[in-house]
């Protein structure tokens, strides 16, 4: 049903009201350009000079670089005060307001329905969707907040997505790979050239890719950005090193020895202490090994224990290189808890990498259960099921991805792991049963 312009949002008293209005505004879910957007934010004359502003692109790994800078900003004390800190991400697992956190806590639902109508009286004809429009939202309420510190996750590519209608102070991009090829480019290159669409002339540009593509370094050298000023890169301006059974990070100015073993992405802790360091933020093994051990991020790599059935972990991964990591994820804690059968649970949006991404984890998992989710983006049950048969004869179909994991659940042992994958909307619905049930 699609719903124009009209008074009638007036009436809107809860938070679902104004995004199902939102939801069916526009003509297309993914209408990627600054234009609409642009206009719309110079008549609410958006401005968030007041903050220090950091966006972080990437195909994988956003998320956890922002709870991790973000976790580190509010440990951190100056002259005995603790600095305010935003973050602004996307998509959210269970409840919209996960979207934007102050302090840790989410916005409650009254700020952001003011937000969406003072959007709505001043976008007069023009036609936004549900991302900018959400995101206007977000800027809107932060200007009221006025932290000291926003975090903004950019949701497609970088040039083109509504948060860059914002210039950062510090730009980052955690990893280059292959994911919305339809929007972004078939190769490495071309989707760098898109996430390098963040960096501005005068920024800090942090690169967490260690083979990064010529087309991010080629646009970083336009805006005059060189190595050890303005443009910081991982195995150049910092490094990482294993050392058994910890690991060890530095920069020009600092080593840090003994880290521990991290809950998210190790890479992206790396990142992430690039970016506290150009803030001048002081750095000591002893702080963060403290800040690793409470950057626990909600569907990414996620382990649940059951109490009447086996362990669970949840992760959003859902393209060939975060299946890649959630693989290696998989061997370690297989080793390190003994679990005798890994049971994955997957469902996956159409427009994805199915073939290669499910790939990725052949080895790792014994069992397969799956579903068709239901969104208009998603893959059918029958593409799920042809391309697990291409590998394997343990392929289970089901109506629904409830039912798949009631299955698992079902099958499993104790001592198995029960693995749900595939895109956020797998992870939010499993999670909603296992954290309420």
């Amino acid at each position: 049903m699609s719903v124009s312009y009209s008074s009638h949002y007036q009436d809107f008293t809860r938070l679902d009201q104004w995004l199902y209005y939102l939801e069916n505004l526009h003509s297309t879910e993914i209408d990627m350009g600054l234009s609409r957007i642009g206009k719309v934010a110079q008549c609410l004359a958006i401005d968030l000079s007041f903050a220090k502003v950091i966006t972080v692109a990437g195909t994988n790994g956003k998320g956890t670089t922002c709870a991790f800078i973000e976790n580190a900003l509010l440990l951190h004390q100056n002259n005995g005060l603790t600095p305010t800190v935003a973050v602004y991400s996307s998509p959210h697992i269970e409840h919209f307001n996960e979207r934007l956190r102050f302090n840790k806590q989410d916005v409650k639902d009254q700020p952001l329905m003011a937000a969406f109508k003072q959007i709505e009286e001043a976008r007069a004809d023009i036609s936004l969707t549900y991302y900018e429009y959400t995101t206007l939202a977000a800027l809107l309420v932060l200007m009221k907040l006025k932290p000291q510190f926003i975090i903004l996750e950019v949701g497609l590519g970088g040039r083109l997505d509504a948060t860059n209608i914002i210039d950062a102070d510090i730009a980052v991009i955690t990893t280059i790979d292959l994911d919305h090829q339809n929007f972004l480019g078939d190769d490495r290159e071309s989707i760098g050239f898109e996430k390098a669409g963040i960096m501005r002339q005068g920024q800090d540009i942090i690169v967490g890719d260690s083979n990064i593509p010529q087309s991010v370094l080629k646009h970083a050298h336009t805006l005059h950005a060189h190595h050890g000023d303005k443009l910081f890169l991982r195995d150049a301006e910092f490094i990482v090193k294993s050392e058994t059974p910890c690991w060890q990070w530095q920069s020009k100015q600092i080593i840090l020895k003994g880290l521990e073993a991290t809950f998210i992405p190790q890479d992206n802790v790396a990142t992430a202490l690039m970016v506290l360091q150009t803030l001048d933020i002081p750095l000591t093994t002893d702080m963060v090994n403290k800040i690793i051990s409470i950057t626990k991020v909600a569907g990414r790599t996620e382990l649940i224990k059951q109490i009447k059935h086996c362990d669970v972990i949840l992760d959003v991964g859902h393209n060939p290189q975060a299946t890649r990591y959630l693989a290696s994820h998989l061997k370690r804690v297989k080793e390190q808890a003994n679990y005798q059968n890994i049971y994955a649970v997957v469902a996956m949006l159409g427009d994805k990498d199915i073939s290669a991404s499910l790939l990725s984890l052949k080895d790792d998992v014994d069992f397969w259960y799956t579903a068709a989710l239901s969104v208009p983006r998603a893959a059918t049950r029958e593409t799920m099921q042809s391309k697990l048969a291409s590998f394997t004869n343990e392929v289970n179909c089901f109506d629904n991805i409830g039912e798949a994991f009631k299955m698992a659940n079902k099958k499993a042992s104790s001592s198995d792991l029960i693995l749900v994958f595939g895109s956020f909307f797998t992870v939010a619905q499993i999670r909603s049963q296992l954290i309420t049930g």
